[in-house]
C-alpha cells in the first residue's frame, strides 16, 4: 500500500503539476503582498480620513479592551478588502482563461466540414470518397 502511494506521488511530481502549483503559489503570494500594501497604505488611510481617525489607526474602528488587547475592526475590514480584491482578480483571470478555452473549442468546431471536388468544383462533405455530383472517386 505504501509503495502504491509512493508511486502515485512520483507520477504526480513527474507530470509537472508541482511546478505549475509552485508558480501559482509564488505569484499568489506576491500578488497578496501588493493587495495588502494597497489596503494598508491607501485604503486604510482613506477610511481613517473619512472617519476622523488620528495617526495610523483606522479612526473609531478600534476598541481598546485592556492595555495589551485591542479589538481592531479596521484590521478586519482590511482583511475583508484584501480577500474581495484578490477574489475579484482571480475571478477575472478564471473568466479570461475560460473565454480563451471556449474560443479554442469553438474554433475547432468551426473547422472545415466540406471540401471542393477537384473535378467538378462542387462542395461536398469532407469525408466523402466519391463526389455526389460528378461521381468521381476522391482521395
Amino acid at each position: 500500500m505504501a509503495s502504491k502511494f509512493i508511486s502515485e506521488f512520483k507520477e504526480f511530481v513527474s507530470r509537472g503539476n508541482v511546478m505549475d502549483m509552485a508558480v501559482g503559489i509564488i505569484i499568489g503570494g506576491a500578488f497578496t503582498a501588493i493587495v495588502t500594501s494597497l489596503t494598508t497604505n491607501i485604503i486604510n488611510p482613506l477610511i481613517t480620513l473619512a472617519t476622523g481617525g488620528h495617526g495610523t489607526e483606522v479612526g473609531g474602528l478600534a476598541i481598546k479592551v485592556s492595555d495589551s488587547a485591542t479589538i481592531d475592526f479596521g484590521a478586519f475590514i482590511s482583511a475583508i478588502l484584501n480577500f474581495l480584491i484578490i477574489a475579484f482578480v482571480v475571478f477575472c483571470l478564471v473568466k479570461a482563461v475560460n473565454s480563451l478555452k471556449n474560443a479554442v473549442v469553438q474554433e475547432k468546431e468551426e473547422e472545415a466540414t466540406t471540401k471542393t471536388c477537384p473535378f467538378c468544383k462542387e462542395e461536398i462533405a469532407i469525408e466523402a470518397t466519391r463526389c455526389p455530383h460528378c461521381t468521381s472517386e476522391l482521395d
